[in-house]
């Protein structure tokens, strides 16, 4: 995750119930995007220092290393329960890329943690107020001693632990994002899904030309397929290149089920980018 700095960093939100539904298991995104974001983190969460990350070092699939611990995400969040001390973490961190490639969102109900998989639907129960949140799992952390969820500020205010900085919770995995979004297609047909969970901002690359006519053929073969096919000229090196992109996705999730749509359709070398890449 991105390790919180600060005591009174901010983290929170307020969250919709209904969305406490049974869950499945999550996919996880590659290693390589955990190491290259955990890199980013620079301080402990809450530990009222600051000072820069260790090295991340590659252990076995999905593993990484912080601080010279090595961390094992687990592959499936069913019948997940944990207790221990929840903290939060907001505007250092506002807008900067989370472990798993998102934007965080101090405003959106999201958080970090050490090993539950990415886009884990998770109820956190303050105990000493008995208020609770669902947060999705988009980052990585805290790496400070027994604190096991790093809320972001919105969730955190959602069970008012803002001015404590801390609290002392309980927290159980629902189940997958990926489950909530299709509950809510069956419910509310045609909605997007809630941006207070699902903060990703991620398209699909196709090609890349540079000559426009080539581009605006690809786009062409692709409308027959699929829906928001978009052109994007870039300047590098003095030269203009014409990339094609298919779409724009709220999550990680909803991005690898159009790339493999593409896929199946005949178009290889597809691969999913951050939106304002």
């Amino acid at each position: 995750m991105h390790l919180t700095n600060n005591m009174n960093q901010i983290k929170g939100i307020g969250i919709i119930s209904y969305f406490s539904i049974l869950l499945r298991e999550s996919g996880q995104i590659k290693f390589q995007l955990i190491a290259v974001f955990v890199l980013t983190a620079a301080v402990l969460c809450g530990c009222g220092t600051t000072e820069p990350a260790a090295p991340v070092t590659p252990t076995s699939k999905n593993a990484y290393e912080i601080y010279g611990k090595v961390y094992h995400p687990i592959d499936s969040a069913k019948g997940f329960q944990q207790q221990g001390v929840a903290s939060w973490y907001g505007k250092q961190f506002h807008e900067k890329k989370t472990a798993n490639g998102e934007t965080y969102n101090m405003h959106a109900m999201t958080a970090a943690h050490k090993t539950l998989p990415f886009g884990t639907m998770v109820q956190v129960r303050n105990v000493e107020n008995e208020k609770t949140t669902i947060v999705r799992i988009n980052d990585r952390g805290p790496f400070c001693r027994d604190r096991i969820i790093d809320l972001s500020f919105s969730a955190a205010k959602e069970i008012e632990m803002i001015k404590n900085g801390t609290a002392s919770v309980e927290i159980a995995a629902l189940g997958t994002d990926d489950e909530v979004l299709s509950a809510a297609d069956k419910t509310r047909p045609n909605t997007k899904p809630d941006n207070l969970y699902f903060t990703g901002d991620f398209t699909i690359q196709v090609g890349s030309f540079g000559n426009p006519a080539n581009a605006e053929k690809l786009k062409k073969s692709l409308e027959k397929i699929a829906q928001n096919v978009h052109v994007v000229p870039i300047k590098k090196d003095g030269l203009t290149f014409y990339r094609v992109r298919v779409g724009r996705f709220n999550s990680l999730k909803q991005a690898q089920r159009m790339e493999q749509h593409l896929e199946q359709n005949g178009f290889g070398n597809v691969y999913t980018v951050a939106w304002d890449l």
